[in-house]
C-alpha cells in the first residue's frame, strides 16, 4: 500500500468527530411528512386485540418445534435399535 492510499483511507474517528452530522434519508423524509401532517398519539402497549393471536401462534410454533425434535429423537433411537 502506498502512502497516497493510506492518506485516502476513511478514518472513522474523524467522521465521528464531525461537528455537523447530516440526518439519514428516512429521517429527512419523515421530518418533511410530519411537518405537514404530524402523527397522532400511539399507546405504549399498542392494541390488545393482536396480543392473543400472537401468543397462540407462538405456542403453536413451540409445539411444532418440540414435536419435530421428539420425532427426530425417536427416529434416531429406532435406527440405532435396529442396527446391531
Amino acid at each position: 500500500m502506498s502512502d497516497r492510499d493510506e492518506e485516502r483511507e476513511f478514518d472513522i474517528k474523524w467522521a465521528d468527530g464531525a461537528e455537523h452530522k447530516e440526518p439519514s434519508a428516512r429521517a429527512r423524509m419523515l421530518a418533511a411528512r410530519w411537518k405537514e401532517n404530524p402523527p397522532g398519539p400511539v399507546p405504549f402497549r399498542g392494541d390488545s386485540d393482536h396480543v392473543g393471536s400472537r401468543r397462540r401462534s407462538s405456542w403453536v410454533s413451540t409445539v411444532v418445534v418440540l414435536g419435530c425434535v421428539a420425532a427426530v429423537i425417536v427416529l434416531l433411537g429406532y435406527i440405532n435399535f435396529r442396527v446391531p
